[in-house]
């Protein structure tokens, strides 16, 4: 377990209200969803159902529906708004449901996804065992999750430009990639695959990076984040520790990107539940059973 906690509150508020803004700043965004795109080359059979977890603005939904046009392809996302601005990329020849649900419990039966594809949702989910439970749960034996999320090393300049400035917690973590493989592993996915790429994007002041980090919703949602507004002297400091970095006339900001991959677990494979384990499986596959007839 982590030991920093998301407000799922103000993580929904963040991006409720960014869902206007999101598509100003999405560049990375996109540049990793053609990524994972490109990656479902593995995924060798047609797909009857696909879940875009964190839809976001729906682009991911849409590319989604173009590569499989027979297949049920379902937006979700925390976000209202932003599922009202996927209407957009919905048209009416590719149209995609568009679902508001949490990605701890989605809204589908056991063991009834093809491909779940999430692009940069899940670093607002640090309890990994209960998000791979429950990808583990909705995906068919040898379904594929296909996920991107950030690793600790994204914003590590901003993060460190506010440590010269308090000791507070400004900017969000994020989870090691090899403790996402093991969370993956131990609620029973199947033959994980991790990547790690570092990107740096440059910005022309501090200011800029704060600004689309508000447009993307990417604002702090720590649990233990400051409440109260940031005082104009540490705001100061900060500004001016991050400009001790440029280099070449901008402000870097590196952005940890890791992207995964994993198969369904056969069923009847156990998977753990709070200090327990369950196993599930279809009915037909218990031999001998016997039904009583009610009265």
């Amino acid at each position: 377990m982590s030991d920093f906690h998301f407000d799922r509150r103000q993580v929904r508020r963040n991006f409720s209200r960014a869902a206007g803004t999101y598509e100003k700043h999405d560049a990375l965004q996109r540049e990793v969803q053609g990524t994972l795109i490109d990656r479902l080359d593995i995924y060798e059979q047609v797909p009857q159902v696909v879940l875009d977890v964190g839809a976001g603005t729906g682009r991911g939904s849409a590319a989604l529906k173009k590569r499989y046009p027979k297949a049920q392809v379902i937006a979700i996302d925390l976000a209202l708004p932003m599922l009202r601005q996927a209407k957009q990329h919905a048209g009416w020849l590719k149209p995609f449901g568009r679902v508001v649900a949490d990605a701890y419990t989605l809204p589908v039966p056991d063991h009834s996804v093809d491909v779940l594809f999430s692009n940069l949702c899940f670093q607002w989910c640090e309890d990994l065992p209960r998000l791979f439970a429950e990808c583990a749960r909705v995906l068919k034996p040898g379904g594929l999750l296909t996920f991107s999320t950030f690793g600790p090393d994204t914003l590590t300049e901003l993060r460190a430009a506010w440590a010269e400035a308090d000791q507070h917690a400004h900017v969000a973590r994020f989870l090691d990639m090899h403790d996402v493989g093991d969370a993956m592993l131990a609620q029973g996915l199947k033959n994980p695959v991790l990547f790690a790429e570092r990107y740096t994007l440059t910005y022309p002041t501090p200011r800029a990076l704060l600004d689309e980090l508000k447009g993307l919703g990417a604002n702090n949602a720590d649990a233990e984040r400051p409440r109260g507004l940031t005082g104009k002297q540490h705001y100061r400091r900060m500004v001016d520790a991050y400009e001790a970095m440029r280099s070449d006339g901008v402000i870097p900001s590196t952005w940890e990107v890791v992207t995964a991959h994993a198969w369904g677990p056969p069923a009847g494979q156990s998977r753990r539940e709070g200090s327990g384990e369950i196993a599930s499986f279809p009915i037909e596959n218990l031999r001998g059973s016997r039904r009583k007839t009610p009265f």
